[in-house]
């Protein structure tokens, strides 16, 4: 079953799989539930349920802001926007509300609407998770399988550590809201990683074709590599040659980076943006998002950027004239670039100007055509003003090549740090560097290969960049690393503590 076919599967029976807690029950005309989910098909169900909350969508089961990237006012823009890379800021018209600004500002309130969305996302996903463990264990489900369900429930729960810290922990649906205890960081990090070094070499070993969009065994090495990559942030202590080697047996996957070559058929000019257009590539990326409009998720990140107009004029459809990405980040691209191709700015045809400089961002906000845009997933048909149907890279080759340099380089071994950072700046059409790569060589080649992909605020935190002051607020306080537990959560369970300095 193809992972599009499992995600349009999974949004028809989730519900179904939401209410049923009681496994012994018989379901699916008359199949005794520990023989249904054991059967390959039913195995595929169970797991459909979890996938389906992966792709972003305005709207699922009456909650808004869902999904990890695709749609607004969930994770990707609680991630993305507090970082240097991007933000949508408050217009002078009186457009786009003021939750993108103040995540930029590092002004967030445990009250934001985007910091809610996030936190029930996550928590809804991992019920999921955990009811597919349940009821694939219980049928004695292929091996693979389960492993399946187990690592997809470890990326939530690292998704959760890493933005909140110290989170409500449960693997048994059995226990209501206001019961759940509060682990550290520490041990949800523990947890994790022993669900996946004892899953990740049961997943399948298949690339692409029906694992397109599915965790199989290279997907859980990168996750696993980025666990430990970040290990010194949520534990103190440091895992670079863990990190390394689960690098290194993604490497034993095959995988290669995607072309750089010119292309004029393609919009932008290169076989790069073909890794953000429709049906990634499989010899670059590895864990994608499916996405077709309508249908399973969306990816508005084009069209959410440019002005209306502007995107009427190339497209056919009003732009929304949200994103726009800062001056100081665009500034650091060599014009020779390819990846600076992206970017759109100063006088567009059909009189449209996109300004530089950004003189407000939410009092009085900025003026409309302030901002360099961005359209590294240009919209793939089918299209509409409400999005495209580009999917999306959660975990893509590149990456792990650059973790693999920043590994080496933190193990003092900056020569063997060199080769890796110089295959990203060849394909990019750039020298490869004149000397061993710096780390901060490496976190700036990071920003230049990963930006939009939802990578930008963990990075800067691992590089210590993240409380660093900009154009729009001076430098912030350490607590700002975290963001806090909703107020919500808190009211719905009194024995949460809340994230210090909220």
């Amino acid at each position: 079953m193809k992972i599009k076919n499992i995600l349009i599967t999974g949004s028809l029976c989730f519900l179904t799989l939401f209410s049923c807690t009681d496994i012994d029950e018989n379901v699916y005309d008359k199949y005794p539930a520990e023989d249904f989910y054991g059967t390959p098909e039913g195995a595929d169900i169970a797991l459909a349920s979890v996938y389906a909350q992966i792709p972003g969508e305005f709207m699922r089961d009456n909650a808004s802001g869902v999904g990890y990237a695709g749609a607004d006012n969930g994770w990707y823009d609680m991630n993305c926007m507090s970082s240097d890379e991007q933000v949508i800021p408050h217009r002078n018209t009186g457009d786009w509300q003021m939750d993108f600004a103040r995540l930029h500002k590092h002004e967030w309130l445990p009250t934001d609407f985007i910091i809610n969305n996030t936190w029930n996302w996550l928590y809804k996903s991992i019920f999921s998770a955990n009811l597919a463990v349940s009821l694939l264990e219980k049928s004695n489900a292929e091996a693979s399988k389960i492993a399946e369900a187990k690592t997809l429930r470890a990326f939530f729960y690292y998704l959760l550590i890493d933005d909140y810290g110290d989170v409500p922990f449960f693997t048994d649906n059995n226990i209501t809201v206001d019961k759940i205890p509060q682990s550290s960081r520490k041990e949800v990090y523990d947890f994790i990683v022993k669900e996946l070094t004892e899953n990740v070499e049961l997943l399948s070993g298949t690339r692409g074709g029906n694992y397109y969009g599915r965790f199989n065994k290279w997907a859980g090495y990168t996750l696993l590599a980025k666990v430990y990559l970040n290990a010194e942030v949520y534990t103190g202590t440091p895992k670079w040659n863990e990190a390394l080697a689960a690098c290194n047996k993604v490497a034993d996957g095959g995988f290669t980076l995607h072309s750089g070559a010119a292309d004029a058929s393609n919009p932008l000019g290169s076989k790069y943006y073909e890794l953000f257009g429709d049906v990634l590539p499989e010899d670059e990326t590895i864990l994608p998002i499916y996405a077709t409009l309508d249908i399973v998720s969306r990816n508005v990140y084009a069209f959410r950027s440019l002005y209306g107009a502007h995107a009427q004029a190339l497209f056919g459809f009003s732009g929304w004239n949200g994103t726009i990405v800062p001056k100081a980040f665009f500034l650091k691209y060599d014009a020779n670039d390819i990846r600076r191709k992206q970017f759109l700015f100063g006088e567009q045809p059909g009189g449209f100007n996109y300004t530089l400089d950004v003189a407000s961002l939410d009092n009085p906000g900025a003026d409309p055509q302030a901002g360099v845009r961005n359209v590294k997933f240009y919209p793939v048909a089918p299209r509409t003003g409400g999005g495209a149907s580009n999917d999306f890279p959660i975990f893509r080759y590149a990456d792990v090549i650059l973790m693999m340099a920043e590994c080496h380089a933190r193990l003092g071994n900056a020569a063997a740090a060199k080769p890796f950072i110089d295959q990203i700046r060849v394909r990019a059409g750039l020298n490869a560097l004149d000397h061993n790569p710096t780390l901060d060589d490496i976190y700036n080649e990071r920003g230049f290969e990963l930006n939009w992909e939802g990578h930008r605020r963990q990075d800067m935190i691992r590089f210590d960049k993240f409380l660093l002051a900009n154009e729009f607020r001076p430098a912030s306080p350490a607590f700002r690393k975290l963001f806090p537990i909703p107020t919500s959560a808190l009211d719905a369970n009194r024995g949460l503590k809340q994230n210090p300095g909220y």
